[in-house]
């Protein structure tokens, strides 16, 4: 998988199963070691950072229901560690009519927004 998104094709899609993004990263780093190619961490990290722009987080709630929980873009490989900067984190609020209930908060800004403005996307600020 990492491989295919680093090859140059845009618009790689793939899942994974963790309990957060930074979470998510570290299950990505294991799978890549335990490979059988035996490359340093600080390489499987690169490969990570340069391969994956944006982690979404689906969450399955106490209700049964699945949300997307967090948003965090790859901000990039610095010192060795791959760094994620959050952009939207799902609030719970509550419970109604049996059901979780809550709402989106922006808690970062998008730094890599180079794709997005060559697709013609313009960034929502506000939710």
């Amino acid at each position: 998988m990492l491989q295919a998104l680093n090859t140059g094709h845009s618009g790689s899609l793939s899942t994974g199963h963790a309990n957060s993004t930074v979470d998510a990263l570290s299950r990505l780093e294991v799978m890549v070691a335990t490979a059988g190619e035996k490359l340093p961490i600080e390489a499987i990290r690169g490969q990570i950072a340069s391969g994956i722009d944006v982690m979404v987080h689906l969450v399955r709630m106490r209700d049964k229901s699945r949300k997307v929980y967090e948003i965090s873009e790859v901000e990039g490989c610095y010192d060795g560690k791959v760094v994620l900067n959050r952009l939207y984190e799902f609030r719970e609020t509550g419970i109604e009519d049996e059901k979780v209930s809550g709402r989106w908060e922006k808690v970062g800004d998008m730094i890599h927004t180079e794709k997005l403005k060559m697709s013609g996307i313009s960034l929502i600020t506000e939710l």
